[in-house]
């Protein structure tokens, strides 16, 4: 089989590979027939030159390619026809900036299978960058807070040469006693934690940070059982929940009057509840002053409606005025900071690729040569022109009848 690493089209600021030139040299070793090519590009973390001294080929063409890697979109002009691609193709929430892109898949033959859609027996995601995510998404939460505040400037995550000397600043952060807010617990949550035990911000049960007062910094983590109910019961029913989401309602209000920072990073859709409304942030008693908002969906369709727009890694902050909810400048004291950058493991995108490219290797490889594979079945949105079964449900996002 040939394999090409395909060079990032959409954003070319987002360097980060599926695979490194140390997993391709090893894929190639172990594997007697597989042959790999790396397209060109100056924009890589992992120069071309560094996957020549692995013996891995640079190549233009990628026609002779069977299988083509990326991370994000595949821009519609550099798609090439009956090919199988893997990427992240943000579509399955029927994404409308994305929906001419997956017509085009269809018209083209394009086999398309989705990180995000690759699942183990369990349901649950076997490769992600979430980690990376939340990592740099608390990084971030922290370092809006210190230019806020006025007390410290914390270095940017992507100024730093890798992860080993972020960690270096987190000694010492004169953090008073703050309160911070995480949602989830996924990837992105746990990396997020991870950062926040790494600058010694205490972990408390929700129920502490609701009902006590601390002279140090704190922080919880909470699950969807903390943050929605079924209005008239007191037990929660988590499989009920993921089955009916839209019957719930969200239970976060007592939070946005103890937090002071908010990291979201869990995933939503559109029956999913927001946190809090507009109206609920005009309130005085609102003393949520930073949001790092990671899940990074944009308002109207949104868990958090200060999410106007996203922002970038060279620009990662924008004020949210609550009382015109409209953008304004930052660090202002009417104002939310919101921290919304969607490519957020770009900010450490050599140490997020190696962590990528082990996840791929050790759960999906050997999956993609099995003709019967669930997993690969289950995660393949597009094949042969046709949705494939599970994906069905975007028949009318891709209809071209569809006025969206």
């Amino acid at each position: 089989m040939k394999v090409g690493i395909i060079r990032e089209g959409k954003t070319h600021s987002d360097t980060r590979v599926p695979l490194t030139p140390k997993q391709c040299r090893y894929l190639v070793d172990k594997y007697q027939d597989l042959q790999i090519f790396v397209q060109p590009s100056q924009e890589r973390c992992f120069s071309d030159e560094e996957y020549q001294s692995q013996g891995i080929s640079r190549r233009e063409d990628m026609k002779e390619c069977e299988l083509l890697l990326g991370v994000k979109e595949v821009p519609i002009p550099m798609l090439l026809p009956k090919k199988t691609y893997l990427f992240f193709s943000h579509t399955i929430k029927k994404q409308p900036y994305n929906r001419e892109l997956l017509r085009s898949i269809l018209q083209q033959k394009i086999r398309l299978i989705d990180y995000e859609c690759l699942h183990d027996e369990r349901g649950k995601r076997v490769i992600a960058f979430g980690r990376w995510a939340g990592i740099v998404g608390a990084h971030n939460a922290i370092l809006t807070w210190g230019r806020r505040e006025g007390k410290f400037n914390l270095k940017p995550m992507h100024e730093c040469h890798d992860w080993a000397e972020a960690q270096t600043y987190y000694q010492n952060l004169p953090l008073s006693n703050i309160k911070l807010v995480v949602t989830g617990e996924g990837r992105v949550a746990s990396g997020a934690s991870e950062v926040l035990d790494l600058m010694k911000i205490k972990r408390i049960s929700p129920q502490a940070f609701l009902e006590q007062n601390f002279d140090e910094p704190v922080y919880t983590q909470l699950a969807v059982k903390d943050m929605y109910r079924l209005e008239g019961e007191q037990n929660f029913d988590e499989s009920h929940y993921y089955q009916h989401p839209e019957q719930y309602v969200s239970n976060f209000d007592p939070y946005t009057h103890n937090a002071n920072i908010m990291l979201n990073g869990i995933y939503w859709d559109k029956r999913i509840p927001a946190f809090f409304s507009q109206e609920d942030m005009k309130r005085k008693d609102f003393t949520i002053r930073v949001i790092a908002d990671v899940t990074c969906d944009i308002a109207p369709d949104s868990s958090i409606p200060s999410t106007i727009r996203s922002s970038s890694i060279a620009n990662p902050i924008y004020g949210y005025d609550p009382l015109s909810s409209k953008e304004t400048e930052p660090f202002q004291s009417h104002c939310i900071d919101v921290m919304a950058v969607d490519n957020l493991p770009n900010e450490l995108p050599r140490d997020a690729s190696e962590d990528f490219g082990d996840q791929l290797i050790t759960q999906v490889w050997s999956q993609l040569n099995q003709a019967d594979s669930q997993m690969i079945y289950e995660g393949t949105i597009a094949v042969d022109g046709e949705l494939n079964k599970p994906y069905e449900y975007l028949k009318d996002y891709v209809s071209l009848d569809n006025g969206m």
